[in-house]
């Protein structure tokens, strides 16, 4: 049973968010011959001042 972690900045539609895991497993099911039914995608979305770049936060920058 594959499991897919994405972690991503908050700020996707739902519509984003759909697609995203929609591709992602078929994505898997092509690469791994998984079926569909056991694929798992993860979407942990982090905001901007749980995030860094270089020492700075990303809401430091806005």
């Amino acid at each position: 049973m594959p499991y897919v972690n994405v972690k991503m900045l908050e700020g996707r539609s739902e519509d984003q968010k759909k697609a995203l895991v929609e591709k992602v497993t078929d994505a898997v099911v092509e690469t791994t011959g998984a079926s569909k039914e056991k694929v798992v995608v993860f979407i942990e979305e982090m905001s901007k001042n749980h995030y860094a770049v270089a020492g700075k936060r990303l809401s430091d920058e806005d």
